[in-house]
């Protein structure tokens, strides 16, 4: 049989896309560890737990403006890389800054620096992955890049456990530690990722450049932002888990067992990644993305109607898991495809400006639900919006027949 270089087993683990991927398991290895031990150190310095909800809010915020400003400015760069690198380095400084801090403002600081130097880089590094492969590898491509994301969110707080009980109460030196990996990502960004030549794009106002991009990329934005306005974070699941075993487990084993269960999110998140980028690579996206949605329906659906117990929570953290898997890769990977290259910047930073903000509003709006209605109100909201973003999914086309890349199946 006759088959492209491009559609071979192995032709997208080039060194760009091994670096980036290399790069975002080590960044977020450096900032889940010092994730995992913030709430404890902010206690430590007296701050109250409203600080922990400020600066979560604040760095976010910033964080996605920093990804829509990047995308717009980055396509008119004859080169993204040294943005990318600048946004990695400031994120690994900025979290071993924490180790300096003596007030919660100088967390907030700190931590609104980091997030600010990943926004920047975010919309960033998906051009430049997008760039290093032909477009019939794309899922594989982006999905291999969100395993290995992933697998840092696994290892980031199991090091950070290892650290304070090797070091008990000792959160600075834990901070200090970050800055290793960190820079080993910006590292790797700097001195094993390769750019391609690129033609900038001309000049042009932001809202010119918004309107230059295609309809099936605004019907992508519009199923996004509908799905992102239920998808809480998955942290609430953590809380979910804790509340259901208490009864059965005691308080100690059920923090215990719901942070076992977040752990088999991520295994199922990482593992999925890239199963889900090779079936985007050769079916149709809006159809797996759709899938990947409804798919976060019926983890909604399973909260509201399965018994407590470690099993049916099993299932839920299982399904989702792989219902962040899809979604995430086959978002990026079907951006991708349906904006032109010279526009990826642009059009990776409007999409996860649009996923920051729906991941504010949701996780907000659910936990209001749940504290003032119940759980069946909260999730029953999630639910719909799930379905209604599946929906809409399956009317996104590319323009035109040519705009979905053959991925050499016959």
């Amino acid at each position: 049989m006759n088959q492209s270089p491009s559609s071979s087993l192995w032709s997208w683990l080039n060194r760009t896309v091994l670096g980036i991927a290399l790069a975002s398991l080590f960044s977020d290895w450096s900032h889940e560890i010092a994730t995992a031990i913030l709430p404890a150190f902010l206690g430590s310095l007296g701050a109250a737990a409203a600080w922990l909800g400020i600066i979560e809010g604040v760095s976010d915020g910033l964080s996605s403006f920093a990804k829509l400003g990047s995308g717009f400015y980055t396509d008119r760069l004859p080169r993204r890389k040294p943005i990318a690198f600048c946004g990695y380095l400031v994120t690994a400084l900025a979290t071993g800054a924490f180790s300096l801090a003596t007030t919660a403002w100088h967390v907030l600081i700190a931590r609104a620096a980091a997030w600010l130097g990943r926004g920047v880089r975010t919309p960033v590094r998906k051009a430049l992955l997008a760039a290093a492969v032909d477009p019939s590898i794309y899922g594989r491509a982006f999905g291999f890049e969100r395993a290995m994301d992933t697998l840092g969110a696994i290892v980031g707080p199991l090091t950070a456990l290892g650290l304070l009980v090797a070091l008990p109460g000792n959160y600075r030196t834990v901070f200090a530690v970050t800055i290793l990996p960190g820079l080993v990502a910006a590292a790797l960004i700097g001195l094993v990722v390769q750019e391609k030549k690129r033609a900038p794009v001309p000049h042009a106002s932001f809202r010119e450049r918004l309107g230059l991009l295609p309809t099936a990329y605004r019907r992508l934005l519009f199923a996004v932002g509908i799905f992102g306005a239920g998808a809480f974070a998955h942290t609430l699941l953590i809380l979910l888990a804790a509340q259901r075993l208490t009864p059965s487990l005691g308080g100690a084993g059920a923090a215990s067992a719901a942070v076992a269960l977040y752990v088999l999110h991520n295994v199922f998140y990482a593992g999925f990644s890239y199963i889900s980028g090779l079936l985007a690579d050769r079916f149709p996206k809006d159809r797996l993305l759709a899938g990947g949605y409804a798919l976060a329906a019926l983890m909604a659906l399973a909260i509201i109607f399965l018994p407590a117990g470690i099993g049916p929570l099993a299932l839920v953290f299982i399904l989702g898991g792989v219902q962040v898997a899809i979604e995430e890769t086959l978002e990026d990977s079907f951006c991708a495809e349906l904006v032109e290259p010279a526009q990826h910047g642009m059009a990776f930073g409007v999409l996860a400006t649009v996923n920051g903000i729906g991941d504010f509003l949701s996780s907000a709006v659910v936990g209001l639900l749940w504290s003032g209605m119940g759980q069946v109100a909260a999730f029953g909201y999630s639910a719909v919006l799930f379905f209604l973003g599946a929906v809409l999914a399956l009317r996104v086309r590319p323009s035109t027949s040519s705009s979905r890349p053959q991925s050499g199946k016959h």
